[in-house]
């Protein structure tokens, strides 16, 4: 089943411009990877738009305002229904799919069906690649739908295992294997997208609603902003971590993130975070830690 995403809303030309594509527009299995790879490591994850009181809409014009013309970031849902509309107009078959965020779960824990992903079918090739370029930390390279399948890229590695009627996403790390999200083999509706998207924007327990966050991923570097505690990522290195002041967050969203706010928009979100120290901080009612999809 290939959903239909709109594509014919689509400025290729802006988006291909946004992410420095300059390869041939054809769908083929080499135009796919380095896409993958553009989209992830130019265009951030951030929530800050749920921050600063607003909506997240998933109309591709509004998508594109955001993503490409203003050059923002945005979370799965925003990501992934940009990047299938731009491989749909590739002549790629497209499929949208939902997760349970495992990341940072203990054993045993059931999430929501929160977490949007891509099946992406090359056509004449009969193979087809799990593409998740919205999870915030994430491969830099789509995997093929092949149990046991693994991607190494940007000294970042992952691999894909089938459980059942399920596909299973790990990290592989330092001797380690944690598990990122788990997917049901059913294809879904661009339409189911917006009843998750609203969940996950609105309930006042999200992670989304109740700080800001922020990723930015690229080549042996990774970058993570969870409220006010900013950690560096480097593949076989120490984690290191800094917490920052209310005031300083603008700024780092502009250095590291490449997140640039307008000035009545920096002002509210120093406002915002300045309430993360209150003692009544959300996380203290018991809101979930982790914030990746």
């Amino acid at each position: 089943m290939t959903t239909t995403w709109d594509s014919e809303e689509l400025d290729l030309n802006a988006y291909l411009d946004r992410v420095g594509y300059t390869g041939e527009r054809t769908a083929s299995t080499a135009a796919l990877h380095e896409l993958h790879r553009r989209h992830v490591t130019t265009i951030p994850f951030e929530n800050l738009e749920i921050q600063l009181g607003r909506p997240i809409t998933l109309d591709l014009p509004s998508l594109q305002r955001k993503l490409v013309q203003r050059r923002r970031g945005g979370y799965c849902f925003e990501h992934v229904t940009l990047f299938a509309a731009v491989l749909q107009r590739f002549g790629f078959g497209v499929e949208a799919l939902v997760s349970r965020v495992r990341y940072g779960q203990p054993a045993g824990a059931v999430l929501p069906e929160t977490h949007a992903l891509l099946r992406v079918t090359v056509p004449g090739t009969g193979k087809s690649w799990l593409c998740d370029v919205g999870f915030g930390f994430t491969a830099l390279a789509p995997a093929e739908f092949v149990d046991g399948a693994e991607v190494s890229a940007g000294g970042w590695h992952f691999r894909l295992v089938r459980e059942g009627r399920y596909w299973l996403w790990q990290e592989l790390a330092g001797g380690k294997v944690r598990d990122a999200h788990i997917t049901a083999d059913l294809p879904r509706h661009p339409v189911d997208y917006q009843v998750n998207s609203h969940y996950v924007s609105t309930w006042p327990r999200s992670p989304f609603v109740t700080r800001p966050y922020a990723q930015r991923l690229g080549d042996g570097v990774r970058y993570q902003l969870d409220g006010l505690e900013l950690r560096t990522i480097r593949p076989g290195e120490p984690e290191e971590a800094r917490h920052l002041t209310p005031e300083e967050l603008p700024e780092v969203l502009d250095t590291l993130f490449d997140i640039r706010l307008e000035a009545p928009d920096r002002a509210a979100l120093i406002t915002r975070a300045a309430q993360l120290a209150e003692p009544d901080d959300s996380r203290a009612a018991g809101a979930p830690r982790r914030a990746a999809a």
